[in-house]
């Protein structure tokens, strides 16, 4: 048979641009993707390119402003002739804005168009030629302005003390958590200046943020486990790695923040299990007194999520005054990561006199990050964990010396371990360097972020869905039969086993039941098969299908004897 002619490539293309997308279905799209669906998984749904449906997600914010009549965030920035630069633009403006708001900074209407002005000439200046014609004006944005409310941080301690005070909380168990962002691939800027290379041109800062959340009780005695929020679920250096056994919290979206889904995860999940056994382990009344900020991943209503934690939010614009993680202990942390990555890279140099500080950053990764932050979070001191609370709870503070002393420290060790690898770098270096995890986003930076974000979205690979198999099934209750069977043979204690194999039995009963289901769908399908085939002439016999699945064969409990033997 000869081959089916193709069709001009010309009238493909025609048709395939002739194919038109409803304004329904794009917010459809929209919707899903929001939701966690990757872009390829709704392509493949909905018969489109991925690229196709990139580009409607990539233009979420234009389609919501045509359908609602207003800009996303109430902030945007409007004018006349709507290129594709002034969307790029306010895409960009809208992650920016998303940005301060992850780290309570509030916004003025003036701030907002001047943050807009430069993000559009930063996409002109990486553009060209082909975007030197067109222009930009600022018609109307919206937004707040806000400073640090010093009389509103007076104020709260005495609210505080007496919410205390009611409900009879100790030290151990009133606590605080607080989410900061960690340039995690980042040295001081002269770093790659050797005094043998002055002539060398330094290295390019590099943008690789995560956000972290820290936390502990005003005791100091009790560190929460160190919550990780990263751009790709899945990345290169961790292929292969169980995320339950990282030393961290794994969690992922697409701009690395702490959204209110994870952080309700993070609450129910983590937080009241860890707290609990905690409260346990030091015989005090499980009740427990969280202290929050404002922060836009915090739920409004977590107070209701468990009946033993009360959480109380700090007022508006206090973060930098009085929280007592933002007092010292994250400053602290990030010195000590910082000093963590710098002795990393000094052994690794000494150990291989061959091996440069640039090789040994290039295969810096994400895992050895991880590995880092955990150590550093250990680091950090009760003595430092409790004197963080002196401007919230001074009742509960005993000293208070401790959290300067350590980073001075440290940024002298860094400066010292930095001139050992013959480096130029001096403490005001190492200041610039911590103080730069909090900076504002430039329009390089947030174009920069943009295509990481698009990159980790095309390499993050989309995982299998879960689904029952009746071949997994049946090899889960072999096992499970295998090893009742186990207990049973060496059990003296009939009554305790027969008790055991009863619960196990009651407690897969769920599995069971999807188990049978299975099997008869099977034993339909082959019975549809055998007389479709029936039907038909054949040569050969058909076997008629048996009814007989495998059986569930799980160990009957024993009943147990009048006299049974005790353990």
């Amino acid at each position: 048979m000869a081959p089916k002619p193709k069709p001009d490539s010309a009238d493909a293309s025609a048709s395939k641009k002739r194919k038109a997308i409803t304004m329904e279905v794009k917010l459809d799209i929209i919707k899903r993707y929001d939701k966690g669906e990757t872009a390829t998984d709704i392509g493949r749904s909905l018969g489109l390119s991925r690229s196709t449906v990139a580009t409607i997600i990539k233009d979420k914010d234009r389609i919501l402003e045509h359908v609602k009549g207003s800009a996303p965030m109430k902030a945007t920035v409007i004018t006349k002739q709507r290129s594709g630069l002034i969307i790029e633009m306010e895409r960009l403006l809208v992650l920016w804005l998303e940005d301060q708001n992850q780290r309570r900074i509030p916004v003025s209407l003036m701030v907002i168009q001047e943050k807009a002005r430069r993000l559009f000439e930063a996409l002109k200046r990486e553009r060209g030629e082909e975007s030197e014609s067109e222009e930009f004006v600022a018609s109307r944005v919206q937004g707040e302005a806000a400073s640090g409310d010093d009389k509103a941080a007076r104020e709260f301690p005495k609210a505080l003390a007496q919410i205390i005070a009611e409900g009879d909380y100790c030290a151990q168990q009133v606590f605080n958590v607080d989410e900061t962002g960690l340039f995690w691939k980042r040295l001081p800027n002269r770093t790659y200046i050797s005094k043998e290379e002055k002539s060398a041109p330094g290295h390019k800062v590099s943008k690789e943020r995560l956000t972290l959340l820290l936390g502990g009780n005003a005791a100091g005695d009790y560190k929460l486990k160190p919550m990780l929020v990263y751009q790709a679920e899945n990345p290169r250096a961790l292929k292969g790695i169980s995320k339950a056994q990282l030393p961290v919290i794994w969690k992922s979206n697409r701009k690395a923040w702490v959204t209110l889904a994870v952080f309700e995860d993070w609450f129910n999940n983590y937080f009241v299990g860890s707290v609990e056994r905690y409260c346990t382990s030091k015989d005090i009344p499980f009740k427990v007194l969280l202290l929050l900020d404002n922060a836009p991943g915090h739920p409004a209503d977590v107070d209701d999520f468990h009946p033993n934690v009360k959480v109380v939010y700090l007022p508006p614009n206090t973060t930098a005054l009085i929280q007592p993680m933002d007092q010292g202990v994250i400053a602290t942390f990030k010195a000590y990561y910082l000093r963590r990555v710098i002795g990393n890279a000094l052994q690794a140099t000494e150990k291989n006199k061959d091996l440069t500080l640039k090789d040994f950053w290039k295969k810096y990764n994400i895992l050895d990050a991880v590995q880092n932050i955990a150590d550093s979070w250990d680091e950090v001191k009760q003595t430092s964990m409790n004197g963080v609370w002196k401007k919230l709870c001074p009742q509960f503070v005993t000293d208070v010396t401790e959290v300067q002393e350590s980073v001075t420290s440290v940024i002298q060790n860094v400066v010292a371990m930095s001139k050992t690898m013959n480096l130029e770098v001096e403490e005001e270096d190492v200041t610039e360097l911590l103080a730069s995890h909090g900076e504002e986003l430039s329009a390089e930076d947030l174009i920069q972020l943009e295509k990481q974000i698009i990159e980790e979205e095309e390499d993050m690979p989309t995982p299998e869905p879960k689904r029952f198999t009746r071949q997994g099934l049946a090899r889960g209750f072999a096992l499970i039969k295998e090893g009742l069977s186990k207990f049973e043979a060496e059990d003296p204690n009939m009554e305790r086993y027969s008790s055991v194999a009863r619960g196990v039995m009651d407690s897969l009963r769920c599995y069971k039941e999807i188990l049978e289901e299975k099997k008869m769908v099977s034993f339909q399908t082959n019975l549809q098969q055998y007389f479709k085939t029936a039907e038909r002439p054949a040569t050969d016999p058909v076997p008629v299908p048996s009814t007989s699945a495998a059986p569930l064969d799980l160990p009957a409990p024993v009943s147990p004897a009048p006299s049974a033997a005790s353990s």
